[in-house]
């Protein structure tokens, strides 16, 4: 009996589920990623700014991600491969310029579900009067677990946990129409900083410091491409669901951003730690404010249920792809990568129990712009060096939307420093540990030399792969 390839065994322990996904799920997955930062968390920005300050810096973020999202959807359709963000970089950039933009969004993922187990146990404690790591621990465990199953499993759950989120919402918006004042949006005093006003009563420097909180109603649904492998039909279904989950999002970001300061007051949802619940109080809706209260806790689980699948993802193909250990990459029956699950989830336990979730969040934030730079230059690279690559879906504008992308995000990038130096200080200090692990040890590591080449090992399966060559040394276990 002739024994299977080398190139044969490595891939056939590292199979993803194909055709799991469709646009809709995919659509739904975007929406999950993001919409616990739609309950709390963006309105800091209107203590920072005022609301028309915030206001601005919200818009420049939707209109960053807007065209970031619309770069992705050309990217995620031409390359449709696990890593996203990286498997896009290192086509345009090389092998260098792919695991760094795969490590920036990483340090991302790793740490904001960290950061939302955090707000979660504080969301237990409210309800139940129970939290800490305990807490901490039976949420990552049970939501790993639930992933373990089975991809179209995890995915389902997912749907399910987001509707009840966005029910809160919609139903919270209703309450609140009624409600709405516009006098209500300018009634923080205006100070004697720079530019300031009624409508931007901190001035300038506001409107800089609240770009990380415009960010938050956004944050993460970047990672929809992650799931290019599963989908059932890449180059249809990607776009349309990254593109839908986005326009969704930019729709419950005007509802809340406007409707809740518009009923309660801006002064006083700048400083609520829960503003949905804060809002119908005071707006007279007490029931619906305790069953939001309680719906706002699906919120937080639906962001960091499909953050873990997010990481997952992208630390099987850096994995695949020899960047990191390869037996990170190994999936199980049913096409889990469990320890890509299960690593990176001890890691982030073990960061939740320093119990600052503010300052975890911050450098999940300069993880995320970081690879939005990386990941809009890696739009205009592949347009300008190869400008026939199969484009099943094409942004609208070409590299001008990237390039705008880009600037936004090394904006935003300022940003945090300008709210958190401390959280940008660590994060930089962690990036350049993670790059001077490739550059002096995985880089000699790495499955295929070009991205050509790993991509069509990616697209092959097992039995397709070419067993007259033998894979290259470094991709054996």
């Amino acid at each position: 009996m002739t024994q299977p390839s080398v190139d044969q065994a490595y891939l056939a322990k590292r199979q993803l589920r194909k055709g799991t996904a469709g646009w809709l799920l995919l659509a739904g997955l975007g929406v999950s990623y993001v919409i616990s930062g739609d309950f709390a968390g963006w309105n800091f920005g209107i203590a920072e700014a005022g609301w028309g300050g915030f206001a601005i810096a919200a818009c420049l973020m939707a209109m960053m991600y807007l065209a970031l999202v619309l770069a992705l959807a050309e990217m995620s359709a031409a390359i449709p491969a696990a890593g996203g963000g990286y498997s896009f970089a290192r086509q345009a950039m090389g092998p260098a310029g792919g695991y760094l933009t795969g490590l920036a969004v990483l340090i991302e993922y790793a740490l904001a579900p960290a950061a939302i187990v955090i707000f979660i146990g504080s969301a237990v404690e409210s309800l139940l009067g129970i939290n800490g790591p305990l807490v901490y621990l039976l949420f990552y465990a049970v939501f790993i677990g639930i992933h373990l199953a089975g991809v179209g499993e995890a995915l389902k759950v997912m749907m399910v946990i987001s509707g009840l989120a966005v029910f809160a919402i919609l139903a919270t918006a209703v309450a609140l129409i009624g409600n709405f004042d516009s006098a209500n949006l300018f009634d923080i005093a205006p100070t004697d900083a720079a530019g300031a006003s009624t409508f931007m009563p901190y001035g300038w420097y506001g409107i800089w410091a609240a770009l990380p909180f415009g960010m938050w109603l956004f944050l993460a649904v970047e990672g929809v491409p992650l799931a290019a492998e599963e989908a059932k039909d890449p180059a249809r279904d990607m776009p349309k669901g990254i593109i839908a989950a986005m326009l969704f999002l930019l729709f419950t970001a005007l509802l809340v951003v406007v409707l809740l300061a518009g009923s309660a007051g801006a002064e006083m949802i700048g400083q609520s730690g829960v503003p949905l619940v804060d809002a119908l109080n005071v707006s007279g809706n007490p029931t619906l404010a305790t069953l939001v209260n309680v719906l706002g806790l699906a919120g937080l689980v639906a962001s960091f249920f499909s953050i873990i699948y997010g990481y997952s993802r992208l630390v099987f193909a850096l994995s695949r792809a020899g960047y990191l250990p390869k037996p990170l990459s190994l999936t199980s029956e049913r096409k889990v990568p469990y320890l890509a699950l299960i690593v990176p989830g001890v890691f982030g336990f073990l960061v939740s129990l320093s119990g600052e979730g503010d300052l975890i969040l911050g450098m999940a934030v300069v993880g995320a712009t970081l690879s939005y730079a990386l990941m809009a230059l890696s739009h205009i690279l592949l347009r300008v060096k190869q400008p026939d690559l199969p484009r099943p879906y094409k942004t609208p504008g070409g590299v001008v939307t990237s390039g705008v992308a880009l600037v936004l995000s090394l904006v935003a990038l300022t940003g945090v420093y300008a709210f958190d130096p401390r959280a940008f200080n660590y994060t930089i200090v962690l990036f350049i540990a993670g790059a001077a692990y490739y550059f002096l040890y995985s880089k000699n590591k790495l499955v295929a030399k070009t991205a050509e080449e790993e991509f069509a090992l990616v697209t092959a399966a097992p039995e397709e792969v070419d067993i007259s060559e033998p894979v290259p040394a470094a991709a054996k276990l």
